[in-house]
């Protein structure tokens, strides 16, 4: 599952579903949907980037930074997005059939995975300081010294601290049949504690909104291109505050609308920019 080229081949629910919901509720239709195949490493790279890529991103100019890349502003903190599915990837019961899912809703995200908590720690404790007691081991260390768990047991209060840094509501956890976690998003003056609560016309508004963050991205990878042409997949998952995955993502596209090319290979080549993005 760490390394090999098809682990889904032995472990058929070593995976992770993605799904974006227009309003606050289980509903269709369903304006994006993807399962995330591959390593762990690689799944919860696409996980991240499938929920980066559609929350809200705010853009600013040059003159409020220091560099000259353009400072963005995520609207849900990226640190917690990947932790929580860092978690349910590594955490969760491998033996179950069912798969750990990440839903994206109006005014939340849900992280699920099939586990439970291990004797003597409580979803109370969750929120305090608590000692390390990982679920799967052999996958926790891996994950540990390739930087996707930085500090051993201090996770969950990571996305507590990161998420009321942000402004945001303190998430959830909570422990049924599977363990769930819940990331509050900025939803104006809708009451959160209400899931039953849907917006007026929310098709239209998440459909724009989602373009609008999309169209932002790129414009920043196109941007930064423009300005240097050897810049690297890391410089602009930096900038654009993604992951890997979420910037090669977005260069697939460009270059299927003829928008980008690459001018020789990885090592030694650069990027031209053919078309600039309509504004």
């Amino acid at each position: 599952m760490l390394f090999g080229k098809r682990p889904q081949k032995f472990f058929i629910t070593s995976e992770v579903k993605c799904v974006q919901f227009f309003g606050n509720v289980v509903e269709k239709p369903l304006p994006a949907y993807q399962i995330c195949r591959g390593t762990l490493f690689e799944m919860i790279d696409q996980a991240t980037a499938f929920v980066m890529d559609r929350v809200d991103l705010a853009v600013g100019t040059r003159a409020e930074g220091k560099t000259a890349s353009v400072p963005t502003d995520y609207e849900l903190p990226p640190d917690a997005v990947k932790e929580a599915i860092v978690n349910a990837v590594a955490h969760r019961d491998y033996t179950s059939n069912g798969s750990v899912q990440v839903m994206l809703f109006r005014n939340r995200l849900e992280v699920w995975n099939p586990g439970q908590l291990p004797y003597g720690l409580t979803v109370n404790k969750l929120l305090e300081p608590h000692k390390s007691l990982p679920a799967n081991p052999l996958i926790a260390d891996p994950l540990f010294w390739t930087g996707y768990v930085d500090k051993v047991g201090t996770g969950t209060e990571d996305i507590v601290n990161l998420c009321k840094d942000k402004g945001l509501k303190s998430p959830e956890y909570h422990q049924e049949e599977d363990f769930r976690v819940v990331i509050w998003r900025r939803t104006g003056n809708v009451v959160q504690s209400d899931p039953e609560v849907i917006l007026s016309n929310p098709d239209v508004e998440k459909m724009d909104t989602t373009q609008k963050t999309t169209q932002k991205t790129t414009q920043i990878i196109m941007e930064m291109m423009k300005e240097k042409s050897e810049v690297s997949i890391e410089e602009l998952a930096a900038a654009c505050g993604i992951t890997r995955d979420g910037v090669n993502y977005h260069i697939r596209n460009l270059k299927k609308n003829n928008k980008i090319r690459r001018i020789g290979g990885d090592k030694g080549g650069h990027w031209e920019v053919i078309e600039d993005m309509e504004s």
